[in-house]
């Protein structure tokens, strides 16, 4: 006796929810696997790229349970190659050896200046700062600042402050000589030459870029991270630190990393560790802030801080700056 063949379950409205959320899966994913910029909309879904894989997997394991092959031999291999690229920020490379005097970098976004100063300062003291990048540094932040002590540890101040979410600034408890590192942008991104006591100099930016997902679109988001320096391997480390408005996966972030530099976060195996946004009861869920270091320069450790006001949490790295 021939057995019919099994039937595919729940139909035509079964299909039809299956390639609706396919469609809605492989969008956003080619969109990173292709490094496409896209408009605000698909820079905002590439920012979820870790979530949009999770999503994948779940439609792809729809597709398998509803017998929709087709789908799942499109959705799951997408799947994967989404996977491969997010899997290695999860895994600490290997620590090459180097001589040379270690450096603590911390950068804080301070939502307009709202951000707790206390708490700022006394992460600074407890986790033994060198450097502080500082955005959306507002005139009364920089009090606020003073008032809970920055300038006790962090005496050398270069300061780009002013009300509202453009300002910047660098604070240093090494000498500090203002730079100008950084071509035209939409916000202030201070940069400045920290004087190491071992004879070196470190140039340090703090970094805010127009967020992508502005009215006007991503453009003026794409011309302010072009802005920011390369790596000059021909001249002193250059750090870059703050809040990129874009994470590991958007394409303009990634030609950056490209000229020589290394994500602190990626190297320590923390490079999927999200700091956006921090308020409420919603999780960060994408992570913004970023230390990028000079790859000649061992990463030691990351981490990333809650504080009370912003939303985003701050972020610390240390790495060896070479002899």
């Amino acid at each position: 006796m021939i057995e019919a063949p099994a039937r595919r379950v729940g139909g035509r409205t079964a299909t039809a929810l299956v390639v609706l959320l396919a469609v809605g899966f492989l969008v956003p994913a080619l969109t990173r696997l292709l490094g496409v910029d896209g408009n605000r909309d698909l820079a905002a879904t590439t920012a979820l790229t870790p979530l949009v894989t999770a999503a994948g997997v779940l439609v792809g394991a729809l597709a398998l349970l509803l017998r929709r092959w087709p789908v799942a031999l499109v959705v799951l291999p997408v799947c994967l190659l989404l996977a491969a690229s997010l899997t290695p920020r999860a895994i600490a490379d290997d620590r090459p050896a180097g001589a040379g005097l270690p450096l603590r970098v911390m950068a804080s976004n301070f939502l307009v200046g709202k951000a707790d100063a206390e708490v700022v300062v006394r992460e600074v003291i407890e986790r033994d700062v060198d450097v502080l990048a500082m955005q959306e540094l507002s005139p009364a932040m920089v009090r606020d600042l003073e008032d809970a002590g920055l300038d006790a540890v962090l005496p050398h101040r270069v300061l780009e402050d002013e009300p509202g979410g453009s300002g910047s600034g660098i604070a240093s408890r090494y000498p500090l000589t203002p730079a100008h590192l950084v071509g035209p942008s939409s916000f202030r991104q201070a940069s400045a030459v920290v004087e190491l006591p071992n004879g070196n100099d470190v140039e340090v930016v703090s970094v805010h870029p127009m967020p992508p997902v502005e009215p006007q679109g991503p453009a003026q988001w794409r011309r302010d991270l072009a802005a920011l320096p390369p790596r000059n391997a021909d001249g002193p480390i250059r750090v870059l630190a703050g809040d990129f408005n874009a994470t590991l996966d958007h394409a303009p972030l990634r030609r950056l990393l490209g000229t020589g530099y290394a994500d602190a976060a990626d190297r320590v195996g923390a490079g999927l560790t999200p700091t956006w946004p921090n308020e409420g009861v919603v999780p960060p869920l994408v992570a913004l802030d970023h230390v990028l270091v000079d790859d000649r320069c061992p990463v030691d450790w990351f981490t990333a801080v809650d504080v009370p006001g912003s939303d985003h949490r701050a972020v610390v790295a240390q790495f060896v700056v070479p002899d």
